[in-house]
């Protein structure tokens, strides 16, 4: 079981105390494959593709529990391993994905599609209540595909 922070935070300042929760990159990209890719097993959140050392990967997984973000759950056809899932904080977390996935492929080179983009820009509360949705029925299907490591632009 995870051991509670006793560190005080810096501020009292919302974005201060969130960033301390799940502020690092991360950290962030574990609660998008949770939400996104649905991926729930440490091996999967390993072979993602992002190059995440297994220390850092049980670190943050550790610190994302204790900040109950994410929980723990054995398999149920195997009660020895372990999925990973959204509490209901994490999956609150959409919107802030959402943003930042938009944001990104607006302002930047990314490997997401443009069409794609623009149809979550312009439908963002289905694109939110379908995560939800999908967090809700434990639906293991991927809300979005995976994207190309090349570069397009938007």
């Amino acid at each position: 079981m995870p051991e509670k922070s006793k560190s005080k935070p810096r501020s009292g300042c919302p974005v201060s105390i969130a960033l301390e929760k799940f502020g690092d990159r991360w950290s962030l990209l574990i609660i998008r494959d949770l939400m996104v890719r649905g991926y729930k097993t440490f091996k999967e959140f390993q072979e993602s593709g992002e190059g995440i050392s297994t220390n850092i990967l049980a670190d943050r997984l550790q610190k994302l529990e204790a900040g109950k973000i994410i929980l723990r759950e054995p398999e149920e056809t195997d009660g020895r391993k372990i999925n990973y899932r959204l509490t209901e904080r994490g999956i609150d977390l959409a919107p802030v994905l959402l943003e930042l996935l938009l944001w990104s492929a607006k302002h930047e080179q990314t490997g997401a599609p443009c069409e794609l983009m623009a149809q979550m820009a312009s439908n963002r509360e289905a694109v939110l209540a379908e995560t939800h949705r999908r967090w809700k029925d434990r639906d293991p299907n991927p809300l979005l595909p995976p994207f190309s490591s090349k570069s397009s632009s938007h």
